[in-house]
């Protein structure tokens, strides 16, 4: 690899960085606007297996802007994560995976805490405006009331 090639998918490790992280801050921010924006066109997202719906990241959004409604408090941490971008023969492609643990802590009104984890596994495409998601895939390992 030349060192060109080594800088662009240094770049597009950090865009893809970004992204994964814009997508826990536009959760817990409630910022339903910035979550659809994140996606491909024909994007979606899979929280079935968290007790949740799968769809349209549109129509996903509409369902997280009600359902979060019930922990005003929320900080979801996305680790360990594990990128990996297309190889065209020692060239990054177009498109990407990220597999990736989280840890959601989350407080009901009440204020009863409410926490649980699992795995992300977000499919990436790159578009003319960057990185975007093609699909989220929750698994929910396990949580604690």
């Amino acid at each position: 690899m030349t060192q060109r090639v080594d800088l662009a998918t240094v770049m597009d490790r950090l865009a893809i960085d970004d992204l994964v992280t814009g997508y826990a801050v536009a959760v817990d921010d409630s910022d339903w606007t910035g979550y659809r924006a994140l996606f491909t066109g024909d994007g979606r997202a899979d929280y079935r297996d968290s007790g949740g719906v799968e769809g349209p990241a549109a129509d996903v959004a509409d369902w997280l802007e009600e359902t979060m409604k019930l922990f005003p408090t929320r900080q979801h941490l996305i680790v360990n994560r594990r990128v990996a971008i297309q190889d065209l023969g020692g060239y990054p492609g177009d498109t990407a995976e990220v597999r990736a643990d989280y840890v959601n802590p989350m407080r009901f009104e009440s204020g009863e805490d409410f926490v649980c984890g699992g795995r992300y596994t977000f499919s990436l495409l790159r578009t003319e405006a960057g990185w975007r998601l093609r699909s989220v895939v929750v698994r929910e390992k396990w949580r604690r009331a």
